[in-house]
């Protein structure tokens, strides 16, 4: 059970609250809770001139109050540079897996969020000439082409990224060259379309982004393992 106390908390209140639980022997400062029209669900807190600044996404405004007290451990543990407890992780995220949740994150992501799609044609590379190749392949031809882009700067980490919000699928400008060869750029162009094919599965707390199905039907790809090793060479 929860206590009942927190029910009855403005948002400042649960925030110094926490506060005083995880620095008992620290004087309370005082609290500013703002609510901001964020484009995805960050939050942020701030400890300057014995204020405790806190700007939350909106969309989290009208959330139960112990959902904002889970948040509190996390933002003030983040900013104390504590470990965070899984129990508050866990009630925080699962909050934010819910299905009304997750839709309302896509359209304010829709509506304030900004999306850089460059086009489908590089130096090297035309995505929407390899797109429409690997969907006649592997998707009988019938998968809805999405945007389709590069990056603005090369990315090691990050070769490719399918964007649900915006329908979008954009790859690192790094593979954009002549020595990158055609079944790394192939593969990688693949899996951003498995995301599509399969999207995230969400369990409780848990994003499943690469299911048992995702990873079966990524072996469909012939070469895959063969362009695993190039993207590795890069």
């Amino acid at each position: 059970m929860l206590p009942s106390a927190i029910l009855f908390e403005r948002p400042e209140e649960i925030f110094l609250r926490v506060f005083s639980e995880l620095k008992p022997r620290t004087t309370v400062p005082a609290a500013r809770v703002e609510f901001r029209k964020f484009a995805n669900a960050n939050s942020f807190i701030r400890l300057e001139d014995g204020v405790l600044w806190v700007r939350i996404t909106d969309v989290l405004e009208g959330a139960p109050a112990h959902i904002l007290e889970a948040l509190a451990h996390i933002l003030l543990s983040k900013l104390f540079r504590r470990a965070i407890s899984k129990t508050y992780t866990e009630r925080y995220r699962r909050y934010l897996n819910r299905k009304e949740m997750r839709r309302a994150l896509q359209l304010i992501r829709q509506a304030r969020g900004r999306k850089f799609v460059s086009g489908p044609k590089g130096d090297c590379y035309d995505l929407e000439q390899i797109f429409e190749d690997l969907n006649a392949r592997y998707f009988h031809g019938l998968m809805a082409r999405p945007l389709l882009g590069w990056s603005r700067r090369a990315s090691r980490s990050t070769l490719g990224h399918y964007d649900p919000s915006h329908n979008a699928i954009i790859l690192s400008a790094g593979l954009d060259r002549s020595a990158v060869p055609p079944p790394a750029v192939e593969y990688v162009l693949f899996h951003e379309m498995l995301h599509l094919r399969f999207p995230v599965d969400h369990r409780g707390a848990r994003r499943c982004v690469h299911t048992p199905e995702f990873k079966e039907a990524e072996r469909q790809f012939p070469r895959w393992k063969e362009a695993k090793e190039l993207l590795k060479r890069l």
